[in-house]
């Protein structure tokens, strides 16, 4: 019997990291601040989650405060899955970090590459019912998790009460509407509190 999946929220930081677990089987979606494996290790430890049993890693999008352990964790055994439209952003974010950040860089060798459509081959292989979408709109490289009872993992796409009417935001509004029209339910965000997506599709998209 396939076990039930299991959302857990290990953020810190003012960024929620999920952990997303069907048994002992578990991705992690968004990959913690730079310079934090210390503090990162030490709340898995608290709320009772194996790093060994953390199989594959996600970033919603290639941000600091949502990938800057990325390749701690590959160090630590996590295998980083990177939708093919995430490619070309890894090593822009050095960038944005500073010395201080101490950031370790992404490297491309280990790194699990997929097409944005083959999420749901490799999550099926972890007992995760779900698949991958690219919704950019706060980013040209934003994908979202959204499991098959409909809790979406949105990073930082806009509130769709926020949205402005300028071209990203159109961009953003696509994006939204193209999760609802999936099924999405139950919206895990970056930062705050999950909410419930309701009402019709539209140009509004009031939550």
């Amino acid at each position: 019997m396939t076990p039930p999946v299991t959302i857990l929220n290990v953020g810190y930081r003012s960024t929620n990291f999920w952990v997303v677990s069907a048994g002992k089987s578990r991705l992690l979606v968004d990959l913690g601040w730079p310079g934090t494996m210390g503090e990162f290790r030490a709340i898995l430890q608290r709320m009772d989650v194996p790093l060994a049993e953390i199989r594959y890693g996600l970033a919603t999008h290639y941000h600091i405060d949502h990938a800057g352990l990325a390749q701690d964790l590959k160090n630590a055994g996590v295998r980083l899955l990177v939708p093919e439209v995430q490619v070309q952003a890894i090593p822009a974010m050095k960038q944005w970090t500073k010395p201080r950040d101490h950031y370790t860089e992404i490297s491309p060798e280990g790194n699990v590459v997929i097409p944005v459509a083959g999420g749901r081959t490799v999550l099926e292989g972890i007992g995760i019912g779900g698949e991958i979408v690219h919704t950019p709109g706060h980013s040209d490289d934003s994908v979202y998790l959204l499991l098959d009872d409909g809790s979406v993992f949105a990073g930082d796409l806009t509130f769709p009460r926020l949205i402005g009417e300028d071209e990203r935001g159109l961009v953003a509004k696509a994006s939204w509407r193209l999760l609802k029209e999936k099924g999405a339910r139950t919206v895990y965000p970056g930062h705050g509190n999950p909410w419930p997506l309701k009402g019709p599709v539209g140009a509004s998209l009031e939550a």
